[in-house]
């Protein structure tokens, strides 16, 4: 246990590996302090309170999620784009359940630390211009987004919580989902009479 050199992303860090082993739920700040070996007090020398904390963590999240998926999808364009970035999406939800998990969840995040935050951000931008390779505009492309980050995050979401228990394999299962996004993407149906911008 090391109790020197106490940083706030080093308690975020533990906090992160934590949130990865027994789930964001079960992250508190006495667990956290028992992690690194100090007493909780310590803590609050550099995060406010469990809130905050959990909010560093769904930004550190947020950040490694995007890098993974910016290099993922690097050079790439159409449905091969779509794939990388959706087994890149998978594959970190898979490592690290915690931290997907705080990614996920609606929080108060400090302006300023979010400020800094370049995942969020990027994030948006990577996903906004992966999909215009299928010649989306507004609101079609927004409601792109919305489609793609419901079927990843509701599949990698019934998969933790062992939702798929059939014979069938959900490797199979999620490369005919991302298929089926692939096809929706290139068939988008027209606007809606009565649609709204």
């Amino acid at each position: 246990m090391i109790r020197a050199g106490l940083t706030a992303d080093r308690v975020t860090l533990a906090a992160a590996e934590l949130a990865d082993e027994v789930g964001l739920d079960h992250v508190t700040m006495s667990a956290v302090a028992r992690r690194l070996g100090v007493k909780d007090a310590s803590l609050y020398v550099h995060v406010r309170n469990l809130e905050d904390l959990r909010g560093r963590v769904a930004l550190l999240g947020a950040d490694e999620k995007t890098i993974r998926i910016a290099e993922a999808i690097a050079g790439r364009a159409g449905k091969d784009a779509l794939v990388a970035y959706a087994d890149a999406w998978r594959a970190y939800a898979h490592e690290h359940p915690g931290r997907y998990t705080a990614t996920q969840i609606p929080m108060r995040i400090d302006p300023d630390l979010a400020a800094q935050a370049a995942g969020p951000r990027r994030a948006i931008e990577l996903t906004y211009s992966m999909l215009r390779a299928y010649r989306l505009e507004e609101p079609d492309l927004t409601d792109a987004v919305r489609l793609m980050r419901s079927m990843l995050h509701g599949f990698v979401s019934l998969e933790a919580a062992g939702g798929f228990a059939h014979a069938r394999p959900a490797e199979d299962s999620w490369r005919r989902c991302l298929d089926a996004v692939h096809n929706a993407l290139e068939h988008w149906p027209a606007p809606r009479e009565g649609d709204s911008e």
